[in-house]
């Protein structure tokens, strides 16, 4: 078994240590940073517990977002063209903090961003604003020395992504500084781009439980309430993101803009969501 946990629980490690104790898996939600624009950006985070999230992924908008599907990029040219930058999104994760000290959130997206606000000050900020852990999808395990290591040593979990295509040859190095959960991304290709069987995911599932105790998460595809019910019979949580990017978008009107029902309707997708996950194991 390989894996790195860093010197302290997290509330990441707290809210899995939990799930397990309920017996169920998780809910991870995925959104993007100032999508469709700040204020409606913030009143979604705010509101994604209670409707059943048991941690949220914040996505760092980004230019140019190469893993992501046509509905993660469109929702990080609206949250950039709102202003989105990585100061608004540090100031949404403290805003979201004055109510909710509970909740795991993870910052995701890509290294560009973070290398050009600075490493050490990003660090320290994302920290201080109460981000539990990071998904940055483009720094393989060889270059750890750039942000997985700073980060182990700041106390904020670095959440590594496995695939099909990760053999047990690479698996060691894919999971040797990995830590607070495996997220195990379930087709090859974008976010958004179809699904896996629930057969492939149980063999993925069982196959990644040899390798690590840590807890494991499957996303990309995931888009029903029976889908994700399906990936929580076996693995420690679901993972959703196009899906509910897709509810936002469903959400503006001719112009772009949010309309009144937004919230509540992406919330309300999410709650389907969050029931499906919850009873799973029946």
């Amino acid at each position: 078994m390989t894996s790195a946990p860093i010197q302290a629980a997290t509330r990441i490690d707290h809210r899995f240590a939990a799930l397990k104790a309920e017996g169920r898996a998780g809910l991870v939600t995925f959104i993007t940073a100032g999508d469709p624009d700040h204020e409606t950006s913030l009143a979604l985070l705010k509101g994604l517990p209670a409707a059943g999230a048991d941690v949220i992924e914040l996505g760092m908008p980004f230019t140019d977002p190469m893993a992501d599907g046509p509905a993660i990029q469109a929702a990080g040219l609206r949250a950039l063209n709102n202003g989105a930058r990585m100061t608004r999104t540090l100031d949404m994760v403290r805003e979201f903090r004055k109510g909710d000290n509970e909740t795991p959130l993870v910052l995701m997206g890509y290294y560009n961003p973070v290398y050009s606000y600075g490493v050490e000050r990003f660090l320290a900020d994302a920290k201080a604003a109460g981000v539990d852990g990071l998904i940055v999808v483009d720094l393989p395990p060889e270059e750890d020395g750039e942000l997985c290591e700073p980060a182990l040593r700041a106390g904020v979990n670095f959440i590594r992504l496995t695939t099909p295509t990760t053999d047990d040859a690479r698996m060691p190095a894919v999971l040797a500084n990995t830590s607070g959960f495996v997220y195990y991304v379930s087709v090859t290709g974008i976010t958004g781009a179809g699904s896996a069987s629930a057969g492939a995911i149980d063999d993925a599932v069982a196959r990644l439980r040899r390798h690590t105790d840590l807890p494991l998460a499957v996303g990309f595809g995931i888009t029903t309430p029976d889908a994700a019910a399906a990936v929580a019979r076996v693995a420690d949580a679901a993972v959703v993101g196009s899906a509910i990017v897709r509810q936002v978008e469903l959400n503006l009107d001719a112009d772009g803009k949010p309309t009144a029902a937004l919230v509540p309707n992406v919330l309300d997708f999410v709650r389907a969501l969050a029931q499906g996950v919850r009873t799973a194991r029946g």
